[in-house]
């Protein structure tokens, strides 16, 4: 999926307002291309989506020793089952719709009866979003095409997450990323970005089936073909001027939103997962490593990296800002309870918070500062003490053998203050 910023989506609304023209209907047969383009998710296969972590672990390997027959449809039975969704985006029926039900169902439908398995735990949540936003409920299926549901997939191109966003594009949308954090991987967090960029895109296009369509490509493609289509704002009818993978997106998306719903006509049966059937958030305020949750609580490590898959490095710094931590329900009361014992238990292990460090062999003395004495005035405090000669309140302890950031008045402080390079540094 290849997305844009959001100052270079704005500067479209301006050339849709001056060339817009009236959307006609468009016969979805007359496209010329009727190929599919594998999505990048599926196209591993099976074997590659059993290795992956949040698979292997928490779906129940089922034996599949009965070989499957594909069950035949004919194009009348495709209509009406695609007509009875329940849905606000156009899913009409044609040759390449056709052709990726096939693959949905056929060629790659063990991927599918996965999907189905970790629907139960994600679709929820992702309804929830886009409820809250006012967009259509069916978007959901957009997931299963970009990340097969993997909250980690990583694509060659360096998009990741449930909605796959690229770098530049999730930091646009207020997602956070740094070497601790990437919020491209949390699926709530990075939901709601995928709605701001629909709505985005949807004030430029007003057919959810070109949002679809600039999600994967970009409005900028979108736009090119729309001109070379002499203006014709349906994606039918720009089909064959979009790029190659584009032109299977759309109709990727309808048949996802079929395989999911007449799977069962299919002979496809879902997995059954051992992911929790309800899970919570608490926030964290201060740095805390996932084994000391998990060895307190007791709980597996896995299940914490799988619900807080944003966490690169098992560590949430809550101390930069409060953090959220997704938990079994069953946990998350424990974890209240004991959240004091887990954020001391081994946090020297885990956590070095050296705030001031003087390298070996380093010493104020040979260095281009002056050895001073202050008498501790009453009212002062050690921090206004090392303000004042730009210090830090570490290195006054330091020189002076204390332990504590109290000081009595009257009390004389050695301190070594820069002399301005005066003094020469001794070798």
């Amino acid at each position: 999926m290849k997305k844009i910023l959001t100052g270079f989506i704005l500067c479209f609304v301006c050339s849709f307002t001056t060339n817009a023209q009236t959307t006609t209907q468009t016969d979805t047969n007359t496209v010329s291309d009727t190929s599919v383009y594998v999505p990048e998710s599926f196209e591993a296969g099976v074997d590659s989506l059993l290795n992956s972590w949040y698979v292997k672990y928490y779906v129940k390997q089922q034996s599949k020793n009965n070989v499957r027959s594909n069950i035949e449809v004919s194009e009348t039975v495709y209509k009406e089952r695609l007509s009875h969704l329940p849905r606000i985006i156009e899913m009409p029926y044609n040759e390449v719709v056709k052709n990726c039900i096939d693959l949905y169902v056929n060629r790659k439908s063990r991927i599918i009866e996965y999907m189905l398995g970790l629907a139960d735990f994600y679709f929820p949540m992702i309804e929830q979003v886009l409820d809250e936003n006012r967009l259509p409920l069916e978007l959901k299926y957009l997931a299963i095409v970009e990340s097969a549901l993997n909250p980690i997939a990583l694509s060659r191109a360096g998009a990741t997450g449930l909605w796959q966003f690229m770098l530049p594009t999730g930091r646009a949308y207020g997602l956070e990323i740094n070497s601790l954090i990437d919020e491209r991987r949390d699926p709530v967090k990075a939901t709601y970005a995928a709605c701001r960029y629909f709505k985005d895109m949807y004030s430029i296009y007003g057919d959810w089936n070109l949002v679809i369509a600039a999600y994967n490509c970009g409005p900028g493609n979108v736009n090119k073909a729309i001109r070379r289509a002499d203006g014709k704002r349906d994606y039918w009818a720009i089909y064959n001027y979009l790029p190659r993978e584009t032109r299977s997106y759309v109709p990727l998306f309808i048949a996802a939103n079929y395989a999911m719903n007449y799977y069962s006509h299919h002979g496809l049966t879902p997995v059954s997962t051992t992911l929790p059937l309800s899970a919570d958030t608490v926030m964290v305020n201060n740095l805390l490593h996932f084994d000391q949750i998990a060895e307190v609580l007791n709980m597996d490590k896995e299940l914490i990296r799988m619900l807080n898959p944003q966490y690169k490095q098992d560590i949430i710094p809550g101390n930069s800002a409060p953090r959220p931590l997704c938990l079994p329900v069953t946990n998350i009361y424990a974890f209240i309870n004991l959240e004091d014992s887990i954020h001391k238990y081994k946090s020297e292990q885990f956590f070095t918070n050296r705030s001031y460090v003087e390298p070996e062999g380093y010493s104020a003395r040979n260095s281009a500062q002056e050895k001073i004495t202050h008498k501790v005035r009453q009212g002062e405090t050690m921090n206004t003490i090392a303000n004042r000669y730009g210090v830090t309140v570490s290195q006054v302890k330091k020189w002076n053998g204390l332990k504590s950031n109290k000081v009595k008045t009257g009390v004389r402080l050695t301190l070594y203050v820069n002399n301005g390079g005066v003094r020469k540094l001794r070798t």
